[in-house]
């Protein structure tokens, strides 16, 4: 068996994409080479909460009040964008309340919803300061890479 070589320049780019894109770990194979690079994810569900759950066990979801037309939402600069694909939760376990809703102040870092992916729980944090205009996903509901979630203005 050949020796394996670290190109730690090409991990350190992997680990800049995860801390991008919010992602719990990328796994890369070349033939009989496999690398993983993985970062310590935060659940927040409770005790006793099941990974995954019927969107009735969630509540009612939180929109905006005026609906904008989805390709105008993803050209906005206050949109934030899903870091990956999942299900979207806008409150922390079943029956408490909404992250944020609109017209709320947040600031930059403040959790604005959560994606489960692979049973692990991801939070989706404001990238700045601003008010909540609009929430654009429906709570318990599946969202994809890039699309965007809420904007923040």
């Amino acid at each position: 068996m050949a020796k394996f070589e670290m190109d730690t320049e090409f991990i350190r780019k992997l680990a800049a994409v995860l801390e991008e894109t919010h992602l719990g770990e990328i796994e890369l194979a070349d033939g009989e080479r496999r690398i993983r690079i993985a970062r310590p994810v935060v659940t927040v569900a409770a005790a006793g909460m099941p990974a995954t759950m019927p969107a009735q066990a969630i509540g009612p979801m939180v929109s905006a009040d005026v609906p904008v037309a989805a390709g105008d939402n993803a050209k906005n600069p206050g949109a934030v964008k899903s870091p990956m694909v999942g299900t979207a939760y806008l409150s922390p376990e079943p029956g408490k309340p909404a992250f944020v809703h609109v017209g709320d102040k947040v600031i930059a870092g403040q959790t604005l919803l959560i994606i489960e992916a692979m049973k692990t729980f991801n939070p989706i944090k404001a990238p700045k300061a601003g008010t909540v205009v609009q929430v654009l996903i429906e709570n318990a509901h599946p969202v994809e890479f890039g699309e965007p979630l809420m904007i923040v203005e």
